[in-house]
């Protein structure tokens, strides 16, 4: 049997960043991502996000690629999202996405700051974090 440990930060966000994961409707909408990434066999450790964005951190299976994961979790949510009429007008979550991966070593850092979303985001917008991250994990200089 293998043995996997593979840890992946992955953030997406609102189509056009629209604030539309208001407080009525943010922890709604995760326990439904949690419950679905369960029945799916997705570990999805925590999640967590603002009025525009999702966090999550996700331990790859063995036969799991993050792209297929993600497209999993954005593509049934925003369906139920719609189904369930939880937003006025049609919900979409953006295209792109990013995910990086971190070391065991990291998890809490990791875990703590994607709890934290609601304080953290009171100094600094989602753009803003959307640069650093862009900047920290080179993302900024590919292509």
């Amino acid at each position: 049997m293998p043995y996997i440990s593979i840890l992946v930060h992955a953030v997406w966000s609102t189509k056009n960043r629209a604030p539309l994961l208001n407080n009525k409707i943010r922890e709604i909408v995760f326990n439904h991502i949690k419950e679905n990434a369960k029945q799916k066999d997705i570990y999805l450790l925590e999640i967590n996000g603002y009025i525009e964005h999702v966090h999550s951190l996700i331990s790859l299976g063995k036969e799991q690629n993050i792209s297929k994961i993600i497209q999993l979790l954005k593509g049934e949510s925003s369906n139920w999202i719609n189904k369930e009429n939880l937003c006025n007008g049609k919900f979409e979550w953006q295209d792109e996405y990013f995910a990086v991966s971190i070391g065991k070593s990291q998890e809490i850092n990791v875990k703590n700051y994607i709890r934290n979303q609601f304080l953290h985001h009171r100094k600094k917008s989602f753009a803003e974090e959307y640069e650093e991250f862009m900047d920290k994990y080179g993302f900024n200089y590919l292509g």
